[in-house]
């Protein structure tokens, strides 16, 4: 069973950064397509942004683009997040995802088969 633990969150002032990481149990981490996304309290689950199993692939959500980063390292089974130019209505609990199976960046939460247990992120303004 693959296990996502995320961690990195914390309160940050608008205008800062924060880099979320995203840790898989699994060796098998390298075929997995993951994503991020977000939560805000009384919202639906919403896209941030995914990477494709190798890393040559990644798609954004329109309010990432320009501020948020995606990547990977394989070799640490770890899916970064790094969020730059923070606002207050970026403040949600953020989850990763996983899809097995070499896939491409997925921007539906229903095509991941797995989830981690969230991690808070508060933008103060």
């Amino acid at each position: 069973q693959v296990q996502l633990v995320e961690s990195g969150g914390g309160l940050v002032q608008a205008g800062g950064s924060l880099r979320l990481s995203c840790t898989h149990s699994g060796r098998t981490f390298s075929s997995y397509a993951m994503g991020w996304f977000r939560q805000a309290p009384g919202k639906e689950r919403e896209f941030v942004a995914s990477i494709s199993w190798s890393g040559s692939s990644t798609s954004y959500a329109d309010s990432a683009k320009g501020r948020f980063a995606i990547s990977r390292d394989n070799a640490k089974n770890t899916v970064y997040l790094q969020m730059n130019s923070l606002k207050p209505e970026d403040t949600a609990v953020y989850y990763c995802a996983g899809r097995g199976g070499f896939s491409s960046p997925r921007t539906r939460g229903g095509d991941y088969n797995y989830w981690g247990q969230g991690t808070q992120v508060t933008v103060s303004s």
